[in-house]
């Protein structure tokens, strides 16, 4: 039930009075985001005035917007890469920030092939849990009776490791799952989890996918919404139940744990759940019996209201996958999220995915924003950067970011376009990321990698006397996991002497050896992408792709030949002329240890 009206927000009547500070915060906030983003700033310059990073370029304590701008740069990670290694090799003195630098939280791997070091501060726990706070409130206004049951959410631990220095580097997922921030969390009716913290915090990632999907057909009917953080996730945890329903169904019965589930603190803690129920067992196997799996979440878990993932970016590709799983449930994008820093909320969540804008929530750092055209190749001067409440509706930007734990004027690398404004914050659809070709998880591919991988497989060739001619790629999602796949034409000197399906496979594997740790980590320890693939297409194929291409009003003396394609006709084109087909024949090599 509402809480009083004088409580009320402009958003909506709150659930509760806890919820009516939430929805108050958000609009005070968005209502004084100039004078909140002035005061972040003051504060960051401020209390990091003594660091060596900001005495290098003699800001004196200034704290001034005009003066921050005309002196600092504007950086990308490979600008900060010597300041990053030298924390992560022990150096304790104030190079980024005052305060002690925590952990290393990574993001996307460098050219380099290593994930992204990013410096973060224990208080950065705290805003992280404050934008945390704000989701459900602002759900709660457009799904009512989420107090009354629970989410079934697929959420995982990756593996961490620790710098020379000995600073932990691991992602932010895994840093906050792994914080008593979220560990002893208060209870909170509106925000109740199928699965208990020992089955998340498993780093085994079969058993706590296993563990996680049993807690949920156990309390099948108490679920209200599913949810993962990417909607690959969630694809991945319905073919998981594809392929291990009866061993989960035989538990069901029994009232038995699967043996592979060893880690003891998951076995303690689902010895107090199993028990044996032949109703549940005999319903399970009944459903996943059946070769239509449409609908099969709602037919599994029948209140589901919504699915809580996010479909924004890459993650698009994924929507048709989950409407036909869901029956077409309703897919509530929540939160705008990095590794270097969380940036605001959708205060919309039910609204198509298409149309999913993210309110900057101007307390979390302090933004600027490079103006992006779409249509030009050259990228816009670092000094005509506009401040958050200056954007104009309808331009595209790249995200700048200054935070408290000593990233100054950082690209992130998110291309963003503004929707529109709530009071004087803007909201912005999330684009893409800057220069990714390709994504099937958290992985991200750039062109320069993928040029990289092809030329390292192609040395496979030469001792047959061929090359590759030209090369396109795709992220197929039609496949669970999904997988890269590479349209190769081949120049191939001597017919009689053409590479075999067996060194064809390698270089699929050679493929996959050059691409970046995120990539090979889902590959091997996350099972999160599948074994990449070459298609060989006949000769003349990308000729004919360019004809096509002209037809459509491309200049011929501008064309190029694109590097990634998504476009149905133009895929149907190359499956058309598609000769072979080869596989990864076994995983790339990966190991958590970081490389020094």
């Amino acid at each position: 039930m509402a809480v009083d009206s004088v409580l009320s927000s402009p958003l909506g009547p709150p659930a509760c009075e806890k919820d009516a500070k939430a929805l108050q915060f958000i609009e005070e906030m968005t209502r004084n985001a100039d004078a909140v983003q002035q005061r972040v700033l003051d504060e960051i310059l401020t209390r990091n005035s003594q660091t060596e990073y900001l005495k290098r370029f003699k800001l004196d304590g200034v704290t001034d917007r005009e003066t921050f701008k005309f002196i600092i740069p504007v950086v990308t990670y490979e600008d900060l890469q010597p300041e990053i290694q030298r924390i992560a090799n022990g150096d304790r003195s104030p190079i980024l920030s005052a305060h002690p630098i925590s952990e290393f939280l990574t993001s996307s791997g460098t050219s380099a092939g290593e994930r992204k070091l990013m410096p973060t501060i224990k208080e950065e726990l705290d805003r992280r849990q404050l934008l945390y706070s704000l989701l459900m409130p602002v759900m709660n206004l457009y799904v009512p009776g989420l107090d009354k049951g629970k989410g079934l959410y697929f959420l995982f631990i990756k593996s961490e490791t620790k710098t020379p220095g000995g600073l932990l580097a691991r992602p932010v997922l895994t840093s906050y799952y792994k914080s008593e921030h979220f560990k002893s969390r208060p209870h909170d009716p509106y925000n109740v989890y199928t699965s208990p913290n020992e089955t998340i915090l498993c780093s085994d990632s079969f058993q706590s996918m296993y563990t996680q999907m049993l807690c949920g057909l156990y309390e099948r009917e108490q679920v209200l919404r599913l949810g993962a953080v990417f909607a690959s996730g969630l694809v991945r945890a319905i073919r998981f139940l594809q392929l291990h329903w009866e061993q989960l169904a035989h538990d069901i019965r029994t009232g038995t744990l699967n043996p592979q589930i060893t880690n003891p603190s998951v076995c303690e803690r689902m010895g107090k759940i199993m028990k044996s129920n032949e109703e549940l067992a005999d319903f399970v196997a009944n459903e996943c019996c059946k070769e239509n799996w449409e609908g099969i979440i709602t037919r599994i878990w029948p209140k589901t209201k919504y699915l809580d993932v996010i479909v924004t970016g890459a993650m698009a590709q994924y929507i048709p996958t989950l409407d036909y799983y869901s029956g077409g449930l309703p897919k509530a994008c929540t939160m705008y999220a990095a590794s270097e820093c969380y940036f605001g909320l959708n205060l919309n969540p039910m609204c198509k995915p298409s149309e999913v804008s993210y309110t900057i929530m101007p307390n979390m750092g302090y933004f600027e924003f490079l103006p992006h055209d779409p249509t030009s190749s050259t990228t816009s001067s670092p000094t005509n950067l506009v401040d958050l409440v200056d954007v104009e509706v309808g331009k595209e930007y790249e995200l700048v970011i200054t935070t408290y734990a000593g990233l100054y004027r950082y690209r992130v690398g998110d291309i963003l376009r503004v929707t529109g404004f709530h009071n004087s914050a803007p909201q912005f659809h999330f684009v893409r990321r800057k220069n990714v070709l390709l994504s099937i998880d958290s992985d991200k591919t750039d062109e320069a990698e993928l040029q990289r991988a092809v030329e390292n497989a192609s040395k496979l060739l030469r001792e047959f006397n061929t090359s590759v001619v030209e090369y396109t790629s795709y992220a197929d999602t039609k496949t669970i996991p999904g997988h890269y796949v590479i349209y190769w034409e081949l120049l191939m000197k001597d017919l009689n002497n053409s590479p075999s399906d067996e060194v064809l496979n390698q270089c699929c594997l050679a493929m996959e050896e050059s691409l970046n740790t995120v990539y090979r980590q889902g590959r091997v320890a996350c099972n999160s992408i599948g074994p990449l693939e070459i298609r060989l297409v006949k000769n003349g194929t990308f000729e004919e792709l360019m004809d096509y291409a002209i037809s459509r009003g491309a200049s011929i003396n501008q064309y190029k030949v694109p590097r990634c394609v998504n476009f149905a006709p133009i895929l149907e084109l190359l499956d058309s002329r598609v000769m072979s087909r080869h596989f990864s024949p076994s995983l790339p090599q990966w190991t958590p240890e970081r490389r020094r």
